[in-house]
């Protein structure tokens, strides 16, 4: 492998780590039963963030944490529920570009954390086009692409590159006018996260996983909040349309907040959310956010 190719993979996995911090979840879940609800306490949800975007803040995980756990849970590398890199060819809008960058992100993550070389090799391509396209590839100076290649198998240091990263392209996009391409990357990469989510649960029924699903209530209402200003630009609308309904599905989901007093640690500018939450979600709305996401993610690829 040159040292080109290796820096180019290096700056299209943090493309993929950026897709990917929109999606909310924890650690250390317990859980029980009760009838056909299923009861799941988050205690100790480390490993968290927080990002500010466009003024909404998130609470976000390690990027990578959902994709680690539907591996960890046993799940087998499945290629069917990635997009098709070849489609890159066909997303002509910067709608279609941006929401895709954001999928393809969060595919060219989960292929990598399954030694999916071959297809890796696929996806860090339709990556790299994307994000040739939209310009933010502009955002990563190769300082800090260096700094993410040197510090490989170190997560902490990671996991403080990835954030930087994500905040060069915000800052990159909000300089030129384009807050709603970066929340269109947002909204991808969350998009496609609970795709994953969502399929995992239904197959293995592993109650982190569908914790996981119902922790995304608060996450799908602010990407509405974020991508409402932009409703009457083109191809907007639906996207919207499609969210709301699905943070009506949501808005079932019986989530207890418990604050606890985040911890943060000036030197490596990271914040840990120490809150903890209870999630319940019954079988039959589960299955219906099933089927919403699976929509939406249709439109959005196709």
């Amino acid at each position: 492998m040159t040292t080109t190719y290796f820096n180019l993979k290096n700056q299209a996995l943090l493309f993929s780590f950026m897709a990917l911090v929109a999606i909310s979840c924890g650690d250390d879940a317990t859980e029980n039963d009760k009838s056909d609800n299923i009861v799941v306490e988050q205690k100790n949800p480390n490993k968290n963030q927080l990002l500010e975007l466009d003024g909404k803040v998130f609470s976000i995980p390690s990027p990578i944490q959902t994709a680690f756990l539907i591996k960890n849970s046993g799940m087998t590398y499945n290629k069917d529920v990635l997009n098709v890199p070849s489609k890159v060819t066909s997303y002509s809008t910067n709608f279609k570009k941006a929401v895709n960058l954001g999928i393809y992100g969060a595919d060219l993550g989960y292929v990598t954390l399954y030694d999916q070389t071959q297809d890796a090799i696929s996806f860090l391509t339709a990556v790299k086009t994307l994000g040739d396209d939209l310009g933010v590839s502009n955002a990563f100076d190769m300082e800090l692409v260096e700094r993410f290649e040197k510090n490989i198998g170190n997560q902490d240091s990671i996991l403080s590159l990835v954030s930087e990263a994500y905040k060069s392209s915000d800052r990159y996009l909000k300089s030129n006018d384009q807050n709603d391409i970066s929340a269109l990357i947002l909204a991808g990469g969350w998009i496609e996260s609970l795709y994953f989510t969502t399929n995992s649960a239904k197959l293995t029924s592993n109650k982190e996983i569908i914790n996981r699903v119902g922790e995304q209530k608060n996450t799908v209402y602010n990407l509405v909040q974020l991508l409402t200003p932009y409703y009457n630009k083109p191809e907007f609308s639906t996207l919207v349309d499609n969210l709301m309904e699905l943070n009506e599905l949501f808005e079932k989901v019986e989530v207890t907040y418990t604050y606890i007093k985040p911890t943060v640690d000036v030197a490596k500018k990271t914040t840990t959310i120490n809150s903890t939450t209870t999630v319940v979600i019954s079988n039959e709305l589960l299955g219906q956010i099933t089927e919403k996401i699976a929509k939406i993610r249709a439109e959005a690829i196709n």
